[in-house]
């Protein structure tokens, strides 16, 4: 991985907006009912294999479910994840990508952090509860979402975007901008 794409940047508001500092990303697609990649997900993450539209954690790091045929791995090394995957699905046809230098994680900590999403995102975040991710827009670009608990959000988006996305996320936390809705 190379560097952040914000330099670790952090605005304190009435949410604390920062940079988390970068981590392994595996994209992984393929027929996510299959037993085969099911048992090489939870053997190369030592973890259960999540429900549709949720994140868990194993041993070994965390998995979001992405889409019926898509999860994010954030294993402790996309190298080793991708070789035990690899070496586990054989000729399966799977595609297994190391995105961590496309992706940057931004983390909304504070009791307004669902409102400060809110303001940018058509998710209903009243209605998320923690360990849910929603893959949606914010401020019309991509983005995947989950709350970690009720005062903790996570936001993924692409790289090239990273600045913009943290912005919007900082306007969104001003103090002086609370809401009061959730």
């Amino acid at each position: 991985m190379s560097d952040t794409a914000l330099q670790g940047a952090v605005y304190r508001g009435y949410v604390h907006v920062s940079e988390a500092k970068p981590r392994p990303m595996v994209s992984l697609k393929g027929d996510l009912s299959d037993e085969s990649l099911r048992d090489a997900v939870r053997l190369t993450m030592n973890s259960d294999f999540p429900e549709a539209l949720s994140v868990i954690g194993g041993d070994k790091g965390q998995v979001a479910w992405m889409a019926p045929d898509e999860l994010l791995l954030f294993p402790e090394s996309a190298a080793e994840a991708l070789s035990s995957i690899q070496h586990k699905l054989g000729d399966a046809h799977v595609l297994a990508l190391d995105v961590s230098d496309m992706r940057t994680e931004i983390v909304l900590k504070g009791a307004g952090a669902r409102e400060v999403l809110a303001k940018a995102s058509p998710v209903d975040f009243g209605a998320l509860p923690p360990g849910t991710i929603r893959r949606t827009r914010i401020a019309q670009v991509p983005a995947a979402i989950w709350l970690a608990d009720a005062e903790t959000a996570h936001v993924i988006c692409f790289r090239s975007v990273a600045r913009y996305v943290f912005d919007v996320m900082a306007m969104g936390a001003r103090k002086g901008g609370e809401i009061g809705v959730f």
